[in-house]
């Protein structure tokens, strides 16, 4: 199968869980084509049995049929501990044309939880914006999966207008709320407005208090390529809208590309360098390039954790 980053395409699949299950499943069989097919993609409906631990659960059937001692695995049992945090700030809506960074981090993040339910992997969604919205528990049932899912759907019909970026706040709550070693995944555009040298080092601060905590950190940096990296637009004069704080400006694109550019480049280059230095995998999740190098990271890094 095809990866899925059609727009027309996906907007066809309503359902989150059937869209999920067609990327999953056509990345996992891609995989198996790859030199990559040695990650462990399917759970396990047995494991080994280890000495000393209660016989409650062994498959004695399975032992006649292959004189080893395999333990049943239940839907309570978990591998690993995820929480997936999402940015729904205002700057998550661009562009307006075509998938947002909200809309394909709502869909990463489904296909992602649709892999951790075949891993037997704990999973929990947080939002947030200029503060943590909620947080919820860390559950593997299916149950779970249904609610957020039913919770993502609702992210996608409603976004927020006007509401501002906190990052910095929400990494400290977040350290402070999230107690067990955990994989930590953020979907975010990383953009705050005015974010100056001291606000640079406050956020430093906090992904430095994550792994203070123990706790693994991905963060997809979402971004919009054509606009927000090259800013790719038409050589005439234009009127701007920040989405988050409203104001207003009209500027010439041409004259301001280069330093654009090079203040984006000098800030993105700070942040890669400091979650270099704190042991963080900081990946770019461009809009165009569909979900396949998400799920790969994620399964790099669980592999290394378990």
């Amino acid at each position: 199968m095809s990866q899925l980053n059609d727009d027309q395409q996906i907007r066809q699949l309503a359902n989150l869980e059937l869209l999920a299950r067609q990327v999953v499943e056509g990345f996992i069989t891609g995989l198996h084509q790859s030199p990559f097919h040695g990650f462990s993609v399917e759970f396990a409906e047995h494991r080994l049995y280890n000495n000393g631990e209660s016989v409650k659960n062994i498959d004695w059937k399975l032992m006649a049929r292959t004189d080893k001692l395999f333990v049943k695995q239940f839907e309570e049992e978990t591998n690993l501990r995820c929480y997936l945090l999402l940015d729904t700030s205002s700057s998550m809506n661009f562009p307006e044309k075509g998938i947002d960074k909200l809309q394909f981090s709502i869909y990463a993040i489904a296909s992602l939880m649709y892999l951790f339910k075949k891993q037997r992997d704990a999973f929990a969604l947080g939002v947030f914006s200029d503060k943590m919205d909620w947080i919820g528990p860390v559950k593997s049932t299916s149950a779970h999966l249904f609610y957020l899912y039913a919770e993502l759907e609702k992210l996608y019909n409603n976004p927020k207008r006007n509401t501002a970026t906190n990052i910095t706040h929400v990494l400290h709550q977040v350290a402070e709320q999230i107690h067990k070693r955990s994989l930590v995944i953020i979907f975010s555009d990383m953009l705050e407005n005015n974010l100056d040298a001291e606000k640079m080092n406050s956020l430093f601060a906090a992904i430095q208090h994550l792994k203070y905590n123990k706790h693994e950190v991905v963060i997809f940096n979402v971004t919009d390529k054509q606009k927000e990296q090259d800013f790719s637009f038409d050589n005439r004069p234009h009127h701007f809208i920040d989405i988050e704080s409203g104001d207003e400006v009209k500027v010439h694109p041409g004259k301001i590309r280069e330093a654009y550019q090079s203040a984006l480049r000098n800030y993105r280059h700070q942040l890669a360098l400091k979650c270099a230095q704190y042991h963080i995998d900081m990946v770019e999740a461009a809009i165009s390039d569909g979900y396949y190098n998400i799920l790969k990271s994620y399964l790099i890094k669980r592999n290394s954790m378990v």
